[in-house]
């Protein structure tokens, strides 16, 4: 052995042995990660975001419409809480339709199809009726029912194209015959375009957007065909470009997308603007509820189409994205409903609540924004408006039931140990067992999919 330079013998150092890796270590970025990854994806998810944000848009946009319609209550010699309290008795009302349809099995679901389509199509029909049908703004879409009492029947002909064309299609899935392109467009087609045409007399251009919408949503649910597909929406488009050049006020709402000034040459683009300026002078935590200043007379419709402008003015950056983010929600559970249930009506009834919901929401806000032509068309559940709201709230007890209605879903709601019923301890139940509930507890795990909690 060689020696050291100071003469001594060198220090034999024992061999390192190679350490063994350990578990990588977890940081509170990943773990919360995971943890919202499982509470995304619990077979509840859905029922909740569709039941929250329902109810949260609907109570934010009573607050909205308390506030963006005073001042125009007061200019026409009303109470201040006049539009309000019409809102919230119509409410009201669209809970107790809410509940009814959450509660409401599939199969009446299907059979209530059908009659309230002859219904709404009787009703848009009697919109033309001299001395029956109102005109509001230059649209004769309304009957008035007495009083101060108006209702719109182009709002449930939405509801009416969801429920008629989902069994439709439902029913020509268990016969396999949406192979045939015959049978993928008639009748669908021709009744839609039946009551796009009905709303056109009316002249009420946004409504039939979205009942454009509603039919291609149903439309690409069912699988058609891409040159299919794309033949019906020219043929709509060609339809469109027709209606909109026709009409001077229509083209006069195409030529204010940008504008800055509320006159841009011959054009009066006044409400555009001042919808821009309204969320323009919100910031990010908004002038505060109540002390918008576009709504005392500067803003038209403040309550009703332009509700999104008041609300940026009043709670700011942070209002309106928490709205956007509610109806984000909402699309996302709606979709969630429609790819996971194995049922071809619920598929496509799902599909087609949601595609008119966040169509016509995005078609508001756009609107709004400055992105869109002005359509008209209120924003679902926040905006003024009980024709409106109604069959909206119907819509969204669809949702819910068809949430309620997974089998993972339905196995959790099964299992929950009820909050009622056990006898108190002492009296005649004292020294005896506690009641054993029939719940699903044994058959839940059996029920839930794989990954879900």
């Amino acid at each position: 052995m060689p020696g050291s330079r100071t003469g001594r013998p060198p220090v034999q150092r024992a061999v390192r042995r190679p350490v063994a890796p350990g578990p990588p270590r977890d940081n509170a970025v990943r773990r919360l990660h995971t943890r919202l990854h499982r509470a995304w994806d619990r077979p509840l998810t859905a029922y909740y975001l569709i039941l929250g944000g329902s109810l949260l848009i609907t109570v934010l946009g009573l607050v909205m419409v308390y506030s963006a319609s005073q001042i125009t209550a007061l200019q026409m010699s009303l109470p201040g809480s006049y539009f309000f309290r019409k809102q919230l008795l119509a409410a009201v009302i669209g809970s107790g339709l809410l509940f009814a349809a959450s509660r409401m099995p599939v199969k009446l679901h299907r059979a209530l199809a059908y009659p309230i389509l002859a219904g709404a199509v009787f009703l848009m029909a009697l919109v033309q009726v001299p001395g029956i049908g109102v005109a509001v703004n230059g649209n004769q879409n309304w009957i008035a029912l007495g009083g101060s009492f108006q209702v719109q029947p182009s709002e449930f002909g939405k509801l009416a194209l969801v429920l008629w064309g989902a069994d439709l299609i439902a029913r020509k899935q268990d016969k396999k015959l949406l192979t045939q392109w015959k049978h993928m467009l008639v009748p669908l087609v021709p009744v839609a375009f039946m009551l796009l045409g009905l709303i056109m007399l009316g002249g009420d251009m946004g409504t039939a957007i979205i009942l454009s919408a509603i039919l291609f949503g149903l439309l690409w649910l069912a699988g058609a065909p891409t040159r299919l597909f794309v033949g019906v929406l020219s043929v709509a488009a060609a339809i469109g470009v027709i209606l909109i050049k026709s009409s001077e006020n229509r083209m006069a709402r195409l030529q204010c997308l940008g504008a800055t000034e509320p006159r841009s040459g011959l054009v009066d683009c006044w409400q555009a603007v001042h919808g821009i300026y309204a969320l323009a002078s919100g910031g990010i935590f908004g002038s505060g509820l109540g002390a918008s200043v576009e709504k005392w007379g500067q803003l038209p419709e403040a309550h009703t189409d332009f509700i999104f402008a008041v609300t940026g003015e009043e709670l700011g950056l942070s209002g309106t994205v928490s709205v956007l983010a509610l109806f984000a929600a909402l699309g996302y559970a709606g979709i969630r409903v429609a790819g996971r249930t194995e049922d071809p009506f619920v598929r496509y009834a799902a599909g087609g609540v949601t595609t008119w919901i966040t169509a016509q929401a995005v078609i508001n806000i756009g609107a709004v924004l400055g992105l869109l032509p002005i359509a008209g068309v209120p924003l679902p559940l926040f905006s003024y408006g009980g024709s409106a709201l109604l069959p909206t709230m119907f819509a969204i007890g669809l949702l819910i039931a068809f949430a309620r209605d997974e089998p993972a879903a339905r196995a959790a709601l099964s299992a929950r140990q009820p909050r009622f019923g056990r006898k108190r301890a002492g009296g005649a139940g004292r020294g005896r067992e506690p009641r054993r509930w029939n719940t699903m507890r044994r058959r839940a795990s059996a029920a839930r999919s794989s990954g879900e909690r």
